[in-house]
């Protein structure tokens, strides 16, 4: 024990000498004006190798090498544009440094200037250059220039959509680790586009991504576990990856984690657990989501106790977004006085709007109300309907 301490003493004390040593060597290298000095003392200071991590002084140095055409100092200095790092955010300015080193066949700027003219940051959005720069990084090899190719290939973005193309790219993406790639190609997979349907591929690039962490990976494994597609049925397996992207906030396999806790599949039967989820869902403003807990509120289904008060505020939020059922139970709630006071002229309305979406039963109560009110209410009322209506236009960003 006595010999190890002095031994540790010893090598941590020769790591610093090195260090110490290094960064004497590289500075002095750098301030004679040798560019590659240059970018390895950015790299330390960016880093925090040997010095305290400084920004500005790893920007200072980047710009040091850049101007003498040091190819990894353009395209990190172009990082640090990009982000705000060392320098004031200037889109403009990462664009430039991003040239330079691209046009010195840097895989990874190329694939940074594809991005930039895929964004429209620093540059005049451009569909084609992204496309241009993207596959001269692809060929190199670089993955998420791969992974974007192949997304630029399916959307018909500055190409001719091509889902072949995109299946190619996505693959050579994926074979490197590309969890998006991997996402993206079970879903090509899986629906038969590009490739030949098949649903076990579907689920070993589903398994990929999921494994990694990626949430939509994971609902879309759970997808298949639940179904029985390219696996064997289970339920157990579909709630693990359900849940698992759930907890990421994902709102679609947060909806399945309802059903399946609702129904009692693959786990036991749970109402509260359902009820938790549903208003997960709602609570990220999906529309459907916060019908559905209005109606269990209104209801007192899946074990909660009735509250009109709740169930009229999950209404009121859905009915804003233009759902049709909810206008129309906000409606009767606004005429029938439950959980608010009665309000004839609100039901009219609420009925009015979603009756104007073919909502049957909205119609015919909405006839009901009208009994209650003057014809003069009416036309008020019609009026404020027809104003309702166009602020849900102007937020679901229709005309």
């Amino acid at each position: 024990m006595k010999k190890i301490l002095p031994i540790c003493v010893f090598l941590c004390l020769l790591a610093s000498y090195s260090f110490g040593s290094e960064l004497g060597n590289t500075l002095r290298q750098a301030e004679q004006g040798d560019a590659k000095a240059q970018y390895n003392l950015g790299m330390m200071y960016a880093k925090g190798e040997g010095v305290e991590q400084d920004y500005k002084q790893a920007a200072q140095w980047y710009t040091k090498a850049a101007g003498q055409g040091q190819a990894d100092a353009q395209k990190n200095l172009g990082r640090m544009y990009a982000r705000g790092e060392g320098v004031a955010q200037d889109h403009k300015q990462a664009v430039h440094w991003f040239t330079k080193a691209a046009e010195q066949e840097d895989a990874e700027a190329q694939s940074y200037l594809g991005w930039m003219y895929v964004r429209g940051e620093g540059v005049a959005q451009d569909h084609k250059q992204a496309v241009h720069w993207h596959t001269k990084a692809a060929e190199q090899g670089d993955a998420y220039a791969q992974y974007y190719l192949g997304v630029m290939y399916e959307n018909g973005e500055g190409v001719e959509q091509d889902y072949n193309q995109a299946a190619q790219w996505y693959t050579k993406a994926a074979g490197q680790g590309q969890a998006n790639a991997q996402k993206n190609l079970g879903r090509m997979y899986e629906n038969g586009q590009g490739v030949e349907q098949d649903h076990k591929e579907a689920v070993h690039w589903f398994t990929k991504a999921a494994e990694q962490g990626y949430a939509d990976a994971q609902y879309y494994l759970g997808v298949m576990y639940g179904n029985g597609e390219g696996v064997a049925q289970d339920y157990k397996q579909a709630v693990h990856w359900y849940t698992k992207a759930a907890e990421q906030g994902y709102a679609d396999a947060q909806k399945n984690l309802v059903v399946m806790y609702g129904m009692g599949k693959g786990v036991e039967q749970d109402y509260k657990q359902a009820a938790q989820w549903l208003t997960k869902v709602a609570e990220q403003g999906n529309v459907g989501g916060q019908f559905a807990l209005g109606m269990m509120y209104a209801k007192g289904l899946l074990g909660v106790a009735q509250d009109y008060k709740q169930a009229i505020r999950w209404y009121t939020l859905a009915a804003k977004q233009g759902q049709a059922d909810a206008q129309k139970d906000l409606g009767w709630m606004y005429a029938s006085g439950k959980g608010i006071p009665q309000n004839y002229k609100l039901a009219y309305i609420w009925e009015s709007l979603a009756a104007a979406q073919g909502n049957k039963d909205a119609l015919t109560k909405r006839d009901i109300v009208a009994k209650k009110l003057s014809p003069a209410q009416i036309a008020e009322a019609q009026e404020l309907a027809v104003q309702m209506q166009k602020k849900i236009d102007s937020h679901q960003g229709r005309k």
